[in-house]
């Protein structure tokens, strides 16, 4: 799908203005790594992977999971945005009997390829799918969403290593790194770095990429799906809570919802962006 960069930072900004309304309303929510895996989410569903909204099932279609499921909103959203269903169901974000419920379920929502909540998971479901594809000779592309809070997960590094040994190079790691977590940061919790040296020592192609930059990201996307050698992980430097100045790298917000006004300050934040 062409689509320029101002195009694709006008869908990102819809996005984050859908992300704190759907928490605001909800009063329940995590605004921070939704907000800053706008851009990276909006360049994907809108640029990069082979989706078709009107027909999420097909089964030429790209794989998109999501492993640090707690970001659901900016999944959410931006589906509803590329249009794969009606925005004013993003109101219903965690309520009683709603399809967007706090955590995604497979298959709950169009275009919602796993059920994640349960850190850690998300990855090793993504290295089978990738296996099932390559051998069934399939040409789809996998994508999993990680965050860096969840490589502190033994999992996670197992799914990496059984992918590189099985030289899937039809499956991209997005991993989220802005270093925060529920407490803190994640290298006062548990230290990640050097995380790209400890990427490539289990065999996989490492790109770094600024997650905010839709030139960067679009070229980090292709030079992925082009490497035929293995995974490649692309490791996004995102900025947590991303657009609304007063939730940017603080870890307060990975887990917080805005009050009222809070929400109405981040909204008017938000549209002065347009």
């Amino acid at each position: 799908m062409e689509i320029s960069n101002d195009q694709l930072a006008y869908h990102a900004n819809e996005i984050r203005t859908h992300i704190i309304r759907m928490i605001s309303h909800a009063h329940s929510g995590h605004p921070a790594g939704a907000l800053g895996m706008a851009d990276v989410f909006t360049s994907l569903y809108f640029s990069i992977a082979h989706v078709d909204p009107e027909h999420p099932w097909k089964d030429d279609r790209d794989r998109i999971l999501v492993s640090n499921g707690h970001i659901a909103p900016v999944w959410y959203a931006t589906l509803a945005e590329r249009g794969y269903f009606l925005k004013d169901e993003l109101l219903s974000l965690r309520a009683l009997g709603s399809r967007l419920q706090g955590h995604p379920v497979f298959r709950g929502l169009p275009g919602v390829e796993n059920s994640s909540g349960s850190l850690g998971q998300g990855i090793g479901q993504a290295v089978g799918v990738a296996l099932g594809l390559r051998m069934k000779k399939k040409a789809n592309h996998v994508f999993c969403v990680v965050g860096d809070g969840e490589q502190q997960e033994g999992s996670v590094w197992e799914a990496y290593w059984f992918a590189s040994t099985r030289t899937l190079s039809n499956l991209t790691i997005i991993v989220d790194r802005n270093y925060i977590q529920s407490e803190d940061s994640t290298e006062h919790v548990l230290p990640l770095d050097p995380f790209i040296e400890k990427l490539t020592a289990f065999g996989l192609h490492v790109i770094s990429c600024d997650g905010h930059d839709f030139s960067a990201i679009q070229s980090a996307f292709e030079t992925a799906r082009a490497f035929h050698k293995g995974p490649t992980a692309i490791v996004f430097r995102t900025i947590p809570g991303k657009g609304v100045s007063f939730m940017e790298n603080t870890a307060k917000w990975h887990a917080e919802p805005p009050t009222d006004e809070q929400a109405a300050l981040a909204l008017k934040e938000l549209e002065s962006h347009e």
